[in-house]
């Protein structure tokens, strides 16, 4: 009967523990997720404020884009060679022992064939040349009065009035009296030669290059007085490598550039058959022509260096604005914008100039994008505003 009475006391209060562990655990669980969930909006309240603080990236510049397109371009060959006379004439003296009395050019001069260069004092020829003509005339003298006395002698001849001997003998005075005088004629015009040597003419038409005749000086036959650049004709003679000689044909056009920046055009006139055993280097004659725009007609002098340009015909080429490459440290690059609008530095290989373009023969297609001007101002990987049309201006620095 104890036990009986007392079981429903105990199970009542296992009952009444049980919830009361139940509530607690329940309760427990909810604030675990109520905490939880407010440690998740925390989270997430400080990682936006997290990003709000991070700063925006900035382009560096704003840019526009060009591609790459194929042109048309000449190709040329360029050498380096001196500027000589085409033919240079040496003006000397004929006459000897004869002294200068006047110079009538100076170097620079240009000069017509013909034209008095220099007179020397023709006193002592003149003198020279009146005994010569004394002498002819006593000579046609004594020729005159032998070939009378031959005349009788032939008349004579066979009658007996003169002996055989002494008709011989008129007829060989007559002989020796006309070579006489034609020796006379000879030294004569040997006379007037030499007055004619009184006075040096210009061989050519040309500039006069050289002079070493001074007045008062008296030369000896063959003795160089003055140096004429025959017609004023100058060549270039263009030095070029055994393998390119090949290249070069007669008639092709060149275009001259001397130090000083005016050019000319030249035309090939040979080209040699030899080469150097030294360098290996072959000569090209090349004819200069008029001068080219606005660079002074005689600015291109023998004993000059010049540079040309063989033209050689044309080929395609992928050419890009000048403005487009950049040159750092030796080496060529350009700034190939990709889909981000953020830049690679790409390294190319470059070629011929061509007026404001430059060849790219390397390193780019040509549908890549390229930075149309100011990639001097970039860095690889650099954000940048792409617009059309306009040109390269530095955008607001960027914190960094």
């Amino acid at each position: 009967m104890y036990f009986s009475s007392h079981l429903p006391v105990v199970m009542t209060r296992e009952s009444t523990m049980n919830r009361i562990q139940a509530h607690l655990l329940i309760r427990s669980q909810v604030i675990t997720g109520v905490l939880a969930l407010c440690a998740t909006a925390l989270w997430s309240g400080a990682s936006a404020a997290a990003d709000a603080a991070k700063p925006v990236a900035k382009p560096a510049l704003t840019v526009s884009v060009v591609q790459a397109t194929r042109n048309a371009a000449p190709l040329k060959l360029a050498a380096n060679g001196g500027l000589a006379a085409w033919q240079e004439a040496s003006v000397g003296a004929e006459a000897t022992g004869l002294r200068i009395a006047e110079l009538h050019a100076a170097v620079g001069d240009s000069m017509q064939k013909g034209q008095l260069l220099l007179t020397f004092d023709a006193e002592g020829v003149q003198a020279d040349v009146a005994l010569a003509r004394a002498a002819l005339a006593e000579a046609q003298a004594t020729a005159k009065d032998a070939s009378a006395n031959a005349a009788r002698a032939r008349a004579v001849d066979g009658s007996g009035a003169l002996s055989a001997q002494q008709v011989s003998q008129y007829l060989t005075q007559e002989q020796v009296a006309k070579a006489r005088v034609d020796s006379a004629q000879a030294q004569l015009d040997a006379q007037l030669l030499r007055l004619k040597h009184t006075q040096v003419l210009s061989p050519d038409a040309g500039v006069i290059s050289a002079r070493s005749a001074t007045v008062g000086a008296v030369v000896g036959a063959g003795t160089e007085l003055f140096k004429l650049i025959r017609q004023g004709r100058l060549e270039w003679r263009g030095e070029v490598t055994a393998a390119e000689m090949g290249r070069v044909t007669a008639g092709m056009p060149v275009l001259l550039t001397a130090p000083g920046g005016a050019q000319r055009q030249g035309r090939v006139r040979m080209v040699a058959p030899t080469v150097d055993t030294v360098s290996r280097n072959g000569l090209v004659y090349v004819d200069v022509l008029s001068p080219l725009g606005n660079g002074p007609a005689g600015a291109f002098k023998p004993g000059m260096y010049a540079r040309g340009e063989f033209s050689l015909g044309s080929s395609s080429a992928l050419t890009v604005p000048q403005a487009t490459v950049v040159v750092r440290d030796g080496f060529s690059y350009v700034y190939r914008v990709g889909p981000d609008n953020r830049v690679s530095q790409t390294k190319v290989q470059t070629g011929r100039v061509l007026m404001d373009a430059i060849e790219i023969q390397s390193g780019i297609k040509p549908e890549d994008k390229l930075v149309a001007s100011g990639g001097s101002f970039l860095s690889d990987g650099d954000l940048v505003k792409v617009v059309s049309g306009a040109a390269a201006a530095p955008a607001p620095a960027a914190s960094k």
